[in-house]
């Protein structure tokens, strides 16, 4: 199993879990950004710069994970397509995507924009707070503890 990171709006202190949790659980993770980003030196943590552009790192994501992969993610239509790949979507508020609630979360999502589209002011999402940080390590961690079990000793 692979974790990928969508870099480029990931909180730093997201990021600094995702490191420790690397580091700790022995999981490859790679941070997929359309800029240069620094990562620890480490046999499991990489970044990986991607072309500007719209959706580009979303799509290098999508074509390299494979079914089971954990992306992080708090962009609904990347986090539709890795459940359709058979991945697991996890955004950075510790909320698990998944098939029972991605379309509900998609229609919300387009409901918004078109209310934007239309002039209609929306506030964005609430900063980050520490319950935030908190539920995404526990999260995080559930369910590295669950993949552990389920993999087969060395």
């Amino acid at each position: 199993m692979h974790i990928w990171v969508d870099a480029d709006a990931c909180p730093v202190v997201i990021k600094e879990i995702l490191f420790r949790a690397a580091e700790r659980a022995h999981m490859t993770t790679t941070f997929v950004a359309n800029k240069l980003l620094r990562v620890p030196l480490s046999p499991y943590v990489r970044a990986m710069q991607v072309d500007k552009g719209f959706d580009v790192a979303d799509n290098a994501i999508v074509a390299a994970l494979v079914a089971g992969d954990l992306v992080v993610t708090a962009d609904i239509p990347l986090a539709a397509q890795v459940i359709a790949k058979g991945g697991h979507a996890l955004n950075p508020r510790g909320e698990f995507y998944s098939s029972e609630n991605i379309k509900e979360r998609l229609a919300m999502r387009d409901f918004m924009e078109s209310l934007r589209a239309s002039g209609v002011e929306t506030q964005g999402p609430s900063a980050m707070q520490s319950s935030d940080r908190h539920t995404f390590a526990a999260q995080l961690d559930q369910f590295l503890a669950k993949i552990a079990r389920q993999s087969p000793p060395i």
